[in-house]
């Protein structure tokens, strides 16, 4: 079956995806509004818990291609119902987790880890096997902006949810929140006949593997992701704690997230249609210059109200508007038969960099009662980025396998 004669019309396709991911990232994203109440529950401290978290950074990238090669050879629809399975197991055991082992588990095992199963490579590999390529920047584009309306729309609820109902109530919600969004999944599982005449055709996984190792543009693509992996957990783990530390009201840190997810939806669709008109690198570029802008603007202004919501309004827009291009990139370079393994791979180098941004921030504040060191990091590591992507060439690399008959 090809993607024309899908019995589901595309849009239809990439808005359950989207969905999927707004339900995914929403939860995932509002776990850090519980770390103070976590801390006081437990008794563990602050870097501890960062540890926690910094863990499910990690899993949530250990996870992708692993997910992603379960998709790729047997299809994405059971990959991404035990995926969805995991995130409410784990958000509804939250609770009863009263060691760092058990918060490790519930948060970084089986939340993050289901999270993986139903995060953007699995996501998007599946939109990429059941759309016209023509229709995969916006696409991957329109994804994305699902994860971000997840993030703006379950964040306050969550925290209403905290505030009407209490902590442990709120994460029960949460959890099942997840389980209602999952018969969206029904929409993208590739039908067996399509997967079978895929996997008969073109480079092996292994050589897939193999020949992206050996591509130096995929290497420069994997260690700009890095750095967003790194931006992305400090921001979405401390800001609530920056706004705290900052003497503003903990709503203000609540806001600022969802506002995060807001401007990304823009930023994320925006980027999804640039990329039809525009080089994806030097999009990837852009973003990541103008993050080292914004965070050097915020360092040095006074943090008012004001001030924390414009900085996450314009932080929002870049926030994960890397993934359409990055995502692009990686098909662009190796094709969509494996886009999920390869893409699942430059997101664990993306959640490597998540978990030092997550962990050290914790460590930061212990050590110096502030933020600060984290910021300056945040800013270098943005320029570092915007110029690791300008050697990277968009030529499509034709695999050996498929290119010997020729």
């Amino acid at each position: 079956m090809t993607a024309r004669s899908a019995p589901l019309p595309w849009l239809a396709i990439v808005l359950c995806a989207a969905g999927l991911f707004a339900a995914s990232m929403g939860v995932r994203q509002s776990l850090p509004l519980f770390l103070g109440t976590l801390n006081t529950q437990t008794g563990l401290g602050i870097a501890a818990i960062s540890l926690a978290f910094a863990v499910g950074q990690l899993m949530w990238g250990v996870t992708q291609p692993i997910a992603g090669a379960c998709a790729d050879r047997f299809g994405p629809g059971r990959v991404m119902l035990a995926g969805g399975v995991a995130i409410a197991l784990g958000t509804a055991l939250i609770p009863y987790a009263g060691t760092l082992p058990m918060l490790m588990l519930t948060i970084g095992v089986l939340g993050a880890g289901g999270a993986g199963a139903l995060g953007p490579s699995v996501l998007m590999g599946a939109v990429a096997r059941r759309i016209d390529p023509a229709r995969r920047g916006m696409a991957t584009g329109i994804v994305g902006a699902g994860g971000s309306f997840g993030q703006f729309a379950i964040i306050p609820l969550a925290q209403w949810m905290i505030g009407g109902f209490g902590w442990v109530q709120a994460l029960w919600g949460l959890s099942l929140l997840t389980l209602l969004a999952l018969p969206m999944i029904l929409a993208l599982r590739v039908p067996a006949g399509e997967a079978d005449s895929a996997a008969a055709s073109g480079a092996t996984m292994g050589e897939a593997v193999r020949g992206a190792f050996r591509d130096r543009s995929f290497l420069l693509l994997s260690a700009g992701f890095f750095v967003c992996g790194f931006h992305v957990a400090f921001i979405a783990t401390h800001l609530p704690g920056v706004v705290a530390a900052c003497g503003l009201p903990p709503s203000i840190g609540a806001w600022a997230l969802a506002i995060v997810g807001l401007f990304n939806i823009a930023g994320s669709v925006a980027i999804g249609w640039a990329v039809g008109h525009w080089r994806m690198k030097s999009l990837l570029s852009l973003i990541y210059a103008t993050r080292a802008v914004a965070v050097l603007a915020f360092v040095l202004a006074p943090k008012t109200e004001a001030v924390v919501l414009v900085f996450a309004a314009v932080i929002g827009f870049t926030y994960l508007s890397t993934v359409p291009p990055t995502a692009g990139l990686v098909a662009k370079l190796h094709g969509a038969r494996y886009m999920a393994t390869l893409f699942g791979l430059v997101m664990l180098s993306h959640q490597v960099g998540g978990f030092l941004g997550a962990w050290l921030g914790g460590k930061a504040f212990e050590s110096t009662g502030s933020y600060d060191w984290m910021w300056w990091i945040d800013i270098a590591l943005a320029i570092g980025a915007a110029l690791l992507h300008l050697p990277i060439r968009e030529a499509r690399i034709v695999p050996r396998a498929a290119a010997a008959p020729a």
